[in-house]
C-alpha cells in the first residue's frame, strides 16, 4: 500500500464528513443477495469467497443489478499477496456489521487488479487524481454506470488517524445516495470529466539525448549516498532504474551512473529485501537501509530484478552480481514453476495471520537450529540480536529478526578471521541448515495463476541468463514456458490471453502480454538461434500494433480495439513497478528492425516514444525503461552476425565473447545451419550473404547494417564492436 496525501477528495467535494449517520439495520439485507466469488479462477477473488459481503465479479450482470435496485457500486480492487488488502478483509469484508451496512448500500464487486490491469489502472489514476496517492487495497465508489464519485486506498473498520472508518462512511454515502442524488451525480460528472480529459495525448518529437541527461540528474538527485536507492523512505527496487544508469554511464562514461547502479545493487543484495536463506527478492523494503522488507514475493521483480543484475555483472565483471542472478532464479525455479514449465504469480506476506512469520527469526530459533557456536556465527554475519530488528506492525510485542548480510563476503571473512573459501563453505552450511529448518514451518500462500505477460519477463531473464551465464539449462526452462503459453494462452485466430488457472485460460490480453511475451521471445531468440521464436515474436508484434495502436499518435492503448470499453482506454508510459507496455513495445520494435532489416518496426517503435515526448522531457526518472528504447534508437546501434560452419559448435567462443561484454545497442543473430537456417533465411534474407568464411565460424559487426571485414577472431569482433571484457 501506497501512502502520503489526503486519503478521501470527497470530503471536499460532496460534504461526506458533515453528513449523518443513517440507520441501516443488519437485518434489512436479509435474502437480499450472496457472495458470487466461489467458483472464479483468480485466487484473490476465492480468498474472498466466504465473506459474509455478497461480493459479485465484475461484469455487466453486476452493474445491472445496481442500475435495477438503484445503489451505487462498492468497489474493491486489490490482489492476493497484498497485505493490507487481507488486513481489510479481516478487519471489515469479514465482519458481520460492515457487511450488512456493506449488502444493504452497495452491490458489491472484487476485482483482481493482476487479472484486470486495465480496470485497475483506470480506477487508480481517479484515486490518484482524487486523493493524491494510490495503492491497494483500492477503493472506489461509483454510480451504475460506472462513474466513481469516492475514492481510498484501506479504509479501517472504524474511524482513527484522522481517516474515516467503514461504519461511518456507509452511512454518510447511503444517506448522499438518498437524498443529495444530484450532489453525487454532479461530482461523478466532473471526475469523469477530468479523467477523460487527462487521458488525451499529443504526440511529438523524438526526443534527443538531452533527455537522458535530464533523467540521471533527476535519479542523482534523489539518490541515497549512505544506503544506496532513491528517495528517503519506502525503496522499491525498480531495476529499469538501474539499467538506464548502466546504458547512461556506458553512452557517456558518467562514473557516478555507475556508481548508483552499483550501490543500489549492492545494498539490496545485502540488505534484507533480499531471502538469505531461499533466495530471491521481496517486494519493498519499508525503510531507507533496506532492512526490513514488505515480505510478498512477486514473479515480476524476480524476473526484472535478474535482468538488472545479469547487466550489471555484464558491465563491471563482479561475481556477486551472477550469484545474485543465479540466486533469484533457483527461487523461481523450485518455487514458482509450474509442473508444466510455466511461472507462478507471487508469494504472499503473511502466514498465520502475521506479516513475514515464515522469514523471521528469533535469536534462540538460530540456537535451536544451528547450535550455538553456528548461531553466533550468523548472528553476527546477518546482525540479528536478542532483542529483533524487525516488529510487527500490529503487534510490537512481537519483535524477530530480518536475516541481512552486515557486509560483503570479503569483508565479513576478514572481521571473522577466516578466508574467503572457508566463509563461504561456512555460509552455505548455515544457510542450509537455516532453510531445511523453515521448509518446516508454515509457508506463505501460493497466487499460483499464470500470467502471460509476467511469464514473458520470466522468459526473457532466463534466456538472458542462458546467454550471460552460460547456462543452456535457463533457456531449457524459458522453452518450456513459451511453449506453454503458446499451447494454452493463444487462441485459434493467433491472439493472446492473459490469465490461466485451475486448467482454464481467459481473459483477453491487453498490451502488456503482448509486449512482455514479445521481448522474452527475442531474449530466447538470441539465446538458442531457434529461428520459430523470431517468428513468434515477429507474430505478436503485427496483433500488438495492427490491435492496440492508436492511428493520431502513434501510441499503444492497454486494451485491445475490441477489449471491453470503460471510462476512458488508457495509455501508458510510466515504468513503475513494472515497465510500461508501451516502453517494452518500443525497444521490442525497436530490435525487430534490426534483426530483420525492416524499417517499419523502427517508425513504429519510434513514434510510441515520440507520442509521449512530453511526458519524457516533463519527468524522464518516471520513464527509464523507455530511455533505453531511446538510447537504443539514438544509437550507436550493432547488428551482430555470428555465423557458425559444420553443425555450428564451433561458434561458441565468438558468442561468449559477446556475453562477455556490456554492448547494450547490440542484436546478436546465431546463424545455424540445416532447417533453422532455412526458417531463419526466411524471415532474415539479408543472412544469405553472410556465410561462414573458409570453413570457419565468422563473425560480422555491422552498424546500421554495414559491415566490419567478417573475422574468426573474438578479440578483433569485440574490438569492431568497441567493446572489451571488463
Amino acid at each position: 500500500m501506497r501512502v502520503g496525501g489526503p486519503w478521501v477528495c470527497t470530503v471536499v467535494v460532496l460534504g461526506l464528513a458533515a453528513w449523518g449517520v443513517g440507520g441501516i439495520m443488519a437485518e434489512e439485507t436479509e435474502g437480499m443477495g450472496q457472495n458470487e466469488l466461489a467458483s472464479e479462477i483468480s485466487p484473490y477473488l476465492r480468498q474472498h469467497a466466504d465473506n459474509p459481503v455478497h461480493w459479485h465479479p465484475w461484469g455487466d450482470e453486476a452493474f445491472a443489478l445496481a442500475a435495477k435496485q438503484d445503489r451505487p457500486v462498492f468497489l474493491s480492487i486489490g490482489y492476493s499477496t497484498c497485505h493490507w488488502c487481507h488486513v481489510m478483509e479481516h478487519e471489515s469484508f469479514e465482519d458481520p456489521e460492515v457487511a450488512a451496512l456493506m449488502n444493504n448500500t452497495f452491490v458489491n464487486i472484487k476485482v483482481d487488479r493482476e487479472e484486470r490491469p486495465d480496470i485497475d489502472q483506470v480506477y487508480m489514476t481517479v484515486c490518484q487524481m482524487m486523493t493524491g496517492s494510490g495503492g491497494w487495497p483500492l477503493t472506489i465508489i461509483m454510480t451504475p454506470d460506472r462513474k466513481p464519485f469516492y475514492a481510498a486506498t484501506y479504509i479501517p473498520k472504524e474511524a482513527r488517524y484522522g481517516r474515516v472508518g467503514m461504519l461511518e462512511l456507509i452511512p454518510q454515502i447511503n444517506e448522499a445516495w438518498s437524498s443529495r442524488r444530484g450532489e453525487v451525480l454532479d461530482a461523478a460528472n466532473r471526475v469523469t470529466s477530468v479523467l477523460v480529459n487527462s487521458s488525451k495525448l499529443e504526440a511529438g518529437a523524438l526526443p534527443g539525448s538531452e533527455v537522458l541527461d535530464a533523467a540521471f540528474r533527476q535519479l542523482q538527485a534523489r539518490y541515497d549516498r549512505t544506503f544506496g536507492g532513491f528517495g528517503q523512505g519506502t525503496k522499491f527496487p525498480t531495476p529499469h532504474n538501474l539499467g538506464f544508469l548502466l546504458r547512461y554511464w556506458k553512452r557517456t562514461g558518467e562514473a557516478e551512473a555507475l556508481k548508483m547502479a552499483e550501490g543500489t545493487l549492492t545494498a539490496m543484495r545485502l540488505g534484507g529485501i533480499y531471502d538469505h536463506v531461499g533466495f530471491g527478492i521481496h517486494r519493498y523494503s519499508t525503510d531507507p537501509e533496506w532492512r526490513a522488507p514488505h515480505f510478498e514475493k512477486m514473479l515480476y521483480d524476480q524476473a526484472l530484478v535478474t535482468v538488472a543484475y545479469l547487466e550489471a555483472f555484464q558491465a563491471t565483471g563482479d561475481s556477486l552480481y551472477a550469484r545474485t542472478a543465479e540466486e533469484i532464479l533457483t527461487y523461481v525455479l523450485r518455487d514458482l514453476t509450474s509442473a508444466e514449465g510455466a511461472f507462478y504469480s507471487a508469494e504472499d506476506a503473511d502466514s498465520e495471520g502475521r506479516e513475514g512469520k515464515f522469514y523471521l527469526w528469533t535469536l534462540d530459533e538460530l540456537k535451536t537450529v544451528l547450535g550455538e557456536e553456528d548461531a553466533a556465527f550468523a548472528a553476527t554475519v546477518f546482525g540479528a540480536n536478542a532483542a529483533g530488528n524487525f516488529s510487527d506492525p500490529h503487534d510490537r510485542s512481537l519483535s524477530s529478526n530480518v536475516l541481512r548480510r552486515m557486509h560483503p563476503d570479503a569483508r565479513a571473512a576478514a572481521e571473522l578471521g577466516l578466508s574467503e573459501p572457508e566463509f563461504d563453505a561456512r555460509m552455505s552450511a548455515v544457510r542450509t541448515r537455516l532453510a531445511s529448518a523453515r521448509n518446516q514451518r508454515v509457508r506463505p500462500a501460493l497466487d499460483d495463476k499464470i500470467l502471460t505477460d509476467w511469464n514473458g519477463l520470466m522468459i526473457a531473464a532466463l534466456a538472458r541468463a542462458a546467454v550471460v551465464l552460460d547456462r543452456p539449462e535457463y533457456a531449457a526452462s524459458a522453452r518450456r514456458a513459451a511453449s506453454f503459453l503458446r499451447d494454452n494462452l493463444r487462441t485459434d485466430d493467433g491472439r493472446l490471453l492473459h490469465r490461466y488457472g485451475r486448467g482454464k485460460a481467459g481473459i483477453a490480453a491487453t498490451l502488456d502480454d503482448y509486449a512482455f511475451l514479445c521481448w522474452g521471445l527475442l531474449e530466447l531468440f538470441e539465446a538458442t538461434g531457434d529461428p520459430a521464436h523470431l517468428a513468434e515474436a515477429l507474430d505478436l508484434a503485427e496483433i500488438m500494433v495492427a490491435q492496440f495502436r492508436d492511428g493520431d499518435t502513434g501510441a499503444l492503448y492497454l486494451s485491445a480495439n475490441d477489449g471491453e470499453e470503460l471510462l476512458v482506454r488508457p495509455r501508458e508510459a510510466y515504468d513503475g513497478a513494472l515497465p510500461s507496455g508501451n516502453s517494452v513495445a518500443a525497444i521490442c520494435l525497436l530490435k525487430l528492425s534490426r534483426i530483420t532489416g525492416s524499417p517499419g518496426y523502427f517508425a513504429d517503435g519510434s513514434e510510441i516514444m515520440a507520442a509521449f515526448a512530453g511526458q519524457l522531457e516533463s519527468s524522464p526518472s518516471a520513464h527509464t525503461f523507455m530511455l533505453g528504447a531511446l538510447d537504443f534508437a539514438l544509437g550507436p546501434s550493432f547488428e551482430v552476425v555470428v555465423a557458425g560452419a559444420g553443425n555450428g559448435d564451433d561458434s561458441r567462443p565468438l558468442v561468449r565473447a559477446l556475453a562477455g561484454v556490456w554492448v547494450p545497442g547490440k542484436v546478436v543473430i546465431v546463424r545455424s545451419s540445416g532447417e533453422k537456417l532455412k526458417g531463419l533465411l526466411d524471415i532474415v534474407p539479408f543472412l544469405k550473404n553472410q556465410p561462414p568464411r573458409e570453413g570457419k565460424a565468422t563473425a560480422y559487426v555491422c552498424r546500421d547494417y554495414s559491415c566490419k571485414r567478417p573475422t574468426h577472431d573474438p578479440a578483433k569482433m569485440l574490438e569492431q564492436l568497441g567493446a572489451a571484457a571488463p
